[in-house]
């Protein structure tokens, strides 16, 4: 049976308390020393140009059964003609990205700035909870949960007699390394919130392949099927019409 915990207010004024204003500190400070460090870059003109081909041709494909076959098959061999199509792209013409980006230096070199702004705070930060903070009891949570969240949130404590509502002083790090989205939203602005996990999802990532987007918005629209909605309204406003009366 778990044992229930007196937590002493030493340790909400010690360590929560201090851990909490810490990460919030912690996190603004990394937002304007990464956008201090961050270079402007020019936007390429060839992928807006592609990024805006695309739009246009999603456009189409949404309202295709609101405009004449004779005027949705003419746009459509504007956008997917095997020769001149804005949406056909040769095949000596594919780029990699990914051997794009490691030929720009700046692109590699904004790219390491983002992850050592994420990484050395982090990396730093974590030395110091483990090394003051660790084995804390730190929190409870106010409501009960399931066995599977003990090593989510008792992490540093080996205790299985303890509930696992108690939360550690290093798993209350995890919480608001991650969970602190909302509040640097108001802070910062919306889309100026530090984001952890996107961070450390676009690590992963090698930007946008323009190549594939068009390719695939090319097959798209070309086994989208036509039909001209204009003349089945009059019989479904009369269907509706009729509905409303009876």
């Amino acid at each position: 049976m778990a044992e229930d915990l007196v937590l002493d207010t030493a340790i909400r004024d010690w360590v929560l308390i201090p851990l909490s204003v810490v990460m919030v500190l912690i996190g603004i400070l990394r937002y304007f020393v990464s956008k201090l460090i961050r270079s402007s870059q020019i936007p390429d003109l060839k992928i807006v140009k592609e990024g805006q081909v695309i739009v246009r041709a999603r456009n189409l494909r949404a309202g295709a059964n609101f405009i004449p076959p004779k005027s949705f098959r003419s746009r459509k061999v504007y956008f997917s003609n095997e020769e001149n199509g804005l949406l056909h792209v040769p095949k000596g013409q594919a780029q990699n990205v990914q051997a794009q980006m490691f030929s720009d230096p700046n692109m590699a070199m904004d790219m390491m700035k983002k992850n050592l702004s994420m990484i050395i705070p982090q990396t730093l930060t974590f030395a110091w909870v483990n090394f003051f903070f660790s084995g804390f009891v730190a929190a409870k949570i106010p409501f009960p949960l399931t066995q599977r969240f003990r090593a989510m949130l008792q992490n540093g404590i080996d205790l299985s007699t303890v509930d696992v509502s108690y939360v550690s002083s290093r798993s209350w790090y995890f919480l608001n390394l991650f969970g602190l989205r909302g509040l640097f939203s108001l802070i910062l602005g919306e889309e100026n919130a530090v984001d952890d996990t996107q961070r450390m999802m676009q690590m992963g990532g090698f930007g946008f392949d323009p190549t594939k987007s068009l390719s695939a918005e090319k097959d798209s629209l070309d086994i989208i099927q036509h039909e001209w909605a204009l003349p089945k309204f009059e019989h479904h406003a009369e269907a509706v019409l009729k509905k409303l009366i009876s």
